[in-house]
């Protein structure tokens, strides 16, 4: 990112707010920091930030209520930074809206990545993106229409479903429930092998080589993730 962004760190560990602090302030953000729900809130408001970075054993209150309410209130990027590695806390958080999930220890690189992911998306409006395009791969969401290097490719309405979710959120990772509930309906948001029955064919279709995909990748036990391009 060549503009600075403003970063708020909510987080009650002083010793990682300061490893976090140092990091964004080599890569040119504005930091904010808050140990406490409390004073997260507070902050988001003051500050208006472009992104936030959540923990979510936080002393006064859970990080997971707090991503409904940044949400409501604040159009920027949250990434949740946690120890739990519990996959139905991460289910949680992307589905109640975060943008990504990073586990405690994390590498510092990998945070700047995902924050500058997270901050492109947002400012460039991925929302109302209808045409996403991924190394040799074009996703035409007005036409409903996938390329390959240039040559249409044939996807069942399922498939194209599925990829279109994925598409309107690049590089995010999109639930199971979420996706098998946008795609197929909240009565089969358990039927996890329907989608993965449908992935495997949008590998076959579209990755150079559907053994490692690259593409369409998976977050285990979470959900799926469109790779776009850093």
């Amino acid at each position: 990112m060549s503009a600075t962004a403003r970063i708020l760190v909510v987080e009650d560990d002083p010793h990682i707010r300061r490893l976090v602090r140092a990091a964004l302030q080599r890569a040119g953000h504005a930091v904010s920091e808050a140990a406490s729900a409390r004073e997260g809130l507070s902050l988001l408001d003051i500050e208006k930030p472009d992104a936030v970075l959540l923990d979510l054993g936080l002393p006064d209150r859970d990080g997971i209520e707090l991503i409904q309410i940044i949400r409501a209130r604040s159009a920027a990027g949250v990434i949740v930074i946690s120890a739990r590695e519990d996959t139905a806390e991460k289910v949680a958080a992307l589905d109640l809206g975060a943008d990504d999930y990073l586990t405690k220890p994390f590498d510092t690189e990998e945070l700047l990545a995902r924050i500058r992911t997270v901050l492109r998306h947002r400012q460039s409006g991925e929302a109302g993106q209808t045409r996403i395009v991924i190394g040799d791969v074009e996703i035409d969401l007005t036409r409903r229409r996938i390329l390959r290097a240039g040559t249409e490719v044939h996807v069942t309405p399922k498939e194209y479903d599925v990829l279109a979710a994925l598409a309107r959120h690049p590089d995010r990772v999109i639930s199971h429930a979420q996706l098998l509930r946008n795609v197929w309906g909240p009565a089969h948001e358990q039927r996890v092998d329907y989608l993965r029955i449908v992935v495997r064919n949008l590998r076959q279709k579209l990755e150079p080589d559907p053994a490692q995909p690259r593409l369409i990748t998976n977050e285990p036990g979470v959900g799926y993730r469109l790779r776009g391009l850093e």
